[in-house]
């Protein structure tokens, strides 16, 4: 057996080991244990359709099996898994009890404000962007994540003569999820954000709103419209990327020709135009311009 695999499998064991005591057992249903944490249970197989939450959410897998579909892109978590379910995304999921017990249960974490907890999110670079276009929804075990998810639902459990503790607890396992690709959706909710995050990791591809949207999990009809509800379009937003590109990397003496490349234009002349449109001047004049020289 391979040996990261192998190591997986003995967290994903030591994580519902110490989650034992939110173990349910014969009811359906949701069960409340805290602030924002409660399990879902279900004593058949049931598939939800085209859902869509209001808040990400952290789960863990206690009993039996989840299969998650945003579009073309499927998920299947087992008993001991540690998944992030994005916002405002619809997805198809079907929840399968456990063969021998005829249960299935997930804890569930709801985290509506994880950017808050943290004071301020972490930039991420091109390289952990273009990591995260895809979104898996698997979080990556480790031992100092699996006691911080323990510690984080004890203590939310507890009530709240243990507040303190409890927003300790919260804000430490945030820091440690926070550079998981499947964690990103926790952080960062803005579709303009996830396009953005996507499309910079290489300007130069013929990205095409199909293709970005599948990337990411979502129809194209629904990404378009939430970009729509965030006051941008998709060409809109890619097109002011490659303009803002160009603009750094002739700042950076590169030619016009060689930044019109990198951003993605064949055709000089096309974009020349685009230049022109978005700073009201041709590039080979801004380039020299103070506004280059100060930008």
């Amino acid at each position: 057996m391979d040996i990261g695999k192998a190591s997986q499998q003995a967290l994903s064991s030591a994580l519902l080991e110490g989650l034992a005591r939110f173990r349910a057992a014969g009811t359906g249903g949701s069960l409340v244990h805290g602030e924002n944490l409660f399990s879902y249970c279900a004593l058949a197989k049931e598939r939800l359709i085209a859902i869509e939450l209001p808040h990400p959410i952290l789960g863990v897998v206690v009993s039996g099996a989840k299969e998650v579909w945003r579009g073309m892109n499927g998920s299947a978590l087992r008993a001991g898994s540690l998944f992030v379910l994005p916002a405002k995304t619809k997805m198809d999921i079907l929840n399968l009890p456990d063969e021998s017990h005829g249960f299935y249960q997930s804890l569930i974490l709801e985290v509506p404000d994880a950017s808050v907890l943290l004071e301020a999110s972490v930039p991420s670079t091109i390289a952990d962007r273009r990591r995260a276009a895809v979104e898996p929804l698997q979080v990556e075990l480790t031992p100092h994540l699996v006691d911080a998810v323990i510690h984080a639902a004890s203590a939310i459990a507890d009530g709240p003569a243990q507040s303190s503790v409890r927003r300790s607890r919260l804000t430490e396992l945030l820091a440690l999820l926070h550079g998981d690709p499947a964690a990103r959706p926790m952080f960062d909710v803005s579709i303009t954000g996830r396009v953005l995050g996507l499309i910079a990791s290489d300007l130069s591809l013929d990205w095409r709103a199909p293709e970005v949207a599948r990337m990411i999990g979502l129809s194209e009809s629904t990404m378009r419209r939430r970009l729509a509800e965030e006051g941008i379009s998709f060409a809109k937003l890619l097109r002011r990327e490659r303009m803002l590109a160009a603009r750094h990397l002739m700042a950076q003496r590169e030619s016009a020709q060689a930044a019109a490349i990198a951003v993605g234009y064949a055709s000089r002349a096309h974009f020349a135009k685009r230049f022109r449109a978005a700073f009201g001047s041709n590039p080979s004049t801004l380039r020299h311009s103070d506004l280059m020289l100060n930008g």
